[in-house]
């Protein structure tokens, strides 16, 4: 099963290879490559570490919001989350979408990116 998948691969590559050239093959790898580095933060506890979506640029009628009237953006994406009280296992996964209350959660900016780190009972929903 894996030599397949190793030859589906190399036929995907020798694929993008002729069709793109060395150039975009060099890029897409390094996209690759850059998206699936984690972040090295390990909420403690009953935390979780969440990235939030971008705050919207533009109304449902196609105005453009100026960014001193943007709001605060109360849904994200689960990053990492910590290994739970001593009693209660975490119910929150990587990779879950979420919402969380307006104030919620303490702003972190880690390597140029933003995040949020807030305790699990600050998620309202799974999304």
């Amino acid at each position: 099963m894996a030599y397949k998948i190793i030859q589906i691969q190399k036929i995907q590559i020798f694929f993008v290879w002729h069709v793109f050239g060395f150039e975009r093959i060099v890029s897409l790898t390094l996209k690759i490559i850059l998206n699936m580095m984690e972040v090295k933060i390990k909420p403690l506890a009953d935390r979780v570490l969440v990235k939030p979506d971008p705050a919207e640029t533009k109304t449902a009628s196609g105005l453009i919001i100026p960014d001193t009237a943007k709001e605060k953006p109360q849904k994200g994406t689960v990053i990492s989350v910590g290994n739970g009280k001593k009693n209660e296992p975490m119910i929150l996964k990587k990779g879950d979408r979420v919402l969380y209350g307006k104030y919620s959660g303490t702003e972190l900016k880690w390597e140029g990116k933003e995040y949020l780190i807030m305790r699990e009972s600050d998620v309202i929903a799974v999304i």
